[in-house]
């Protein structure tokens, strides 16, 4: 008996593990017929912001007129008249709300809530081009093969890699050895595949595998512990500037009043807080120049608020309520955790216990690298 139920385990592992080993990034694309977001490299960050709030997006590639640029990492990512050949543009870096934020947090005098606004102006003014490669991520530009195998591109993402390019039609010229990484490359066309794109599709395929995601988020070691906080009195400012510090796309916000003024100002331990909010570089998305500016001395839980409660978002208003936080427990499946990030289009789960109290974090890369660590190894 103990044989028959361990062959049938085997068989439902290998067939979930074929879904994958079967599949490449080509079939993750057949369904995607998004145009790719791009601006130019000559443009203002405040213009980035309005693509990127046009759009819907997060993130978008730099271009620049072909053999003027290195890109980043030593990138380059070209797209070519599909005729000719002929080299039209060449991509020379992502941007993302966090590189913009981190170079607003980069000028002290913002501080103070009666500068000038010409300072931000200023900041704001600035080329895209000036801030590329200026954070980790940026430090490279990722593209993906189309026939790279799902797992390949799995093992990528589950690192940290947000998003890469992927060529319509590829022409490699050079590829590195980390996972089917290219560094060297043209095409006629590229589309962009994000972590999210890889989650929905894993969402899409659950059952195939629920011996997997039925488990819970805790016993599959999916939970990152160690999760940094601001509190309900940071000040948007701050908040910025704690994101850019620790590198983090985000951070909960959480009550601490038992702790000292400059507490307010940087990141605390978040453990065993109480979990109240959550503060994104991409909640900066829907601020123009003045709305930023008026919101840079006050509360960036307050900030948060006015934004998902608000049409009027450069007004601090009484009738604000608070976002619904996305949460889970450590006893929480893996599916339902995936289906709230899906849902609600959110990178990462704050995990509490049944007070309310943090005690940890599921990010979009967990997700993907316990999924693929268990495909990996029969004892899943």
């Amino acid at each position: 008996m103990q044989e028959i139920k361990e062959a049938n385990a085997n068989m439902q592992w290998t067939e979930s593990t074929r879904i994958i080993t079967d599949k490449k990034v080509k079939d993750l694309m057949a369904n995607n017929a998004k145009r790719l977001v791009e601006v130019p490299y000559t443009v203002s960050l405040s213009q980035v912001m309005g693509t990127l709030v046009a759009n819907n997006v997060v993130a978008v590639p730099a271009v620049a007129p072909p053999g003027q640029w290195i890109g980043a990492g030593g990138s380059m990512i070209v797209e070519t008249d599909k005729q000719t050949g002929t080299p039209r543009k060449h991509y020379i870096g992502i941007v993302t709300m966090f590189d913009i934020a981190a170079h607003i947090a980069g000028d002290d005098r913002l501080s103070q809530n009666d500068d000038g606004v010409e300072d931000l102006h200023e900041k704001m003014s600035a080329p895209v081009s000036s801030i590329i490669g200026h954070c980790i991520e940026g430090l490279n530009l990722w593209t993906l093969n189309p026939n790279t195998s799902l797992m390949d591109c799995m093992e990528v993402f589950s690192k940290g890699v947000h998003r890469a390019m992927i060529p319509v039609d590829s022409q490699m010229q050079q590829i590195s050895e980390s996972g089917g990484i290219e560094l060297r490359e043209s095409s006629s066309g590229y589309q962009m595949l994000t972590q999210m794109d890889v989650i929905k599709f894993l969402k899409q395929h659950a059952s195939e595998w629920n011996h997997i995601v039925g488990r819970s988020v805790e016993d599959l070691c999916a939970v990152t512990d160690k999760v940094y906080a601001i509190t309900e009195r940071t000040r948007l400012i701050d908040a910025i500037r704690c994101l850019k510090a620790s590198m983090l796309n985000a951070v909960p916000i959480v009550n601490a009043s038992e702790v000292g003024p400059d507490d307010h100002k940087q990141l605390l331990n978040g453990r065993s807080r109480k979990l109240i909010g959550t503060f994104s570089a991409t909640d900066l998305r829907k601020c123009d120049i003045e709305t930023l500016r008026f919101w840079l001395g006050k509360s960036a839980l307050r900030f948060t608020e006015q934004m998902a409660s608000s049409e009027t978002p450069q007004q601090e208003t009484s009738s604000t309520s608070r976002r619904e936080l996305v949460t889970c427990t450590a006893e929480t499946a893996l599916s339902e955790v995936i289906d709230k990030a899906v849902t609600r289009h959110v990178h990462r789960v704050w995990v509490v216990d049944q007070e309310g109290l943090l005690v940890g974090v599921v990010s979009l890369s967990d997700i993907i690298r316990i999924i693929r660590t268990c495909l990996l190894s029969t004892k899943w």
